[in-house]
């Protein structure tokens, strides 16, 4: 588990589910129903929950293949875009393909507060 004053990516906020999050926070900013400080303490909130329930509950496993378009390294990240990508569940499930896919890898950090 985190610990508080832990920072976590804000990766998840581009998902469908972030994107929502946050336009209903604009909207409510906007509206004056809530300070942008609030909305700031819900997308930290965000960004630590869904870390933490996608590491501890997701165990599904998949493979993909595909052609490497480009990729990069920069403070800590990696990112990669791949073309003609097909991915396949490992139970042996459905195959699903993909023109385009772009993945994003942060180093993880540690669980503990770092000074």
């Amino acid at each position: 588990m985190a610990t508080t004053g832990q920072n976590f990516y804000e990766l998840y906020r581009r998902s469908s589910v972030g994107t929502a999050l946050t336009d209903t926070l604009d909207d409510l900013i906007t509206e004056h129903r809530i300070d942008p400080q609030l909305a700031m303490k819900i997308l930290a909130n965000f960004d630590r929950a869904i870390t933490e329930v996608l590491q501890e509950k997701v165990k599904a496993r998949l493979s993909f293949k595909g052609s490497l378009d480009t990729y990069r390294f920069c403070d800590e990240v990696w990112t990669f875009q791949l073309k003609n990508v097909t991915f396949k569940m490992e139970n042996g499930g459905q195959v699903v393909t993909a023109d385009k896919v772009k993945i994003v890898s942060c180093t993880a950090k540690p669980t503990g507060n770092s000074a």
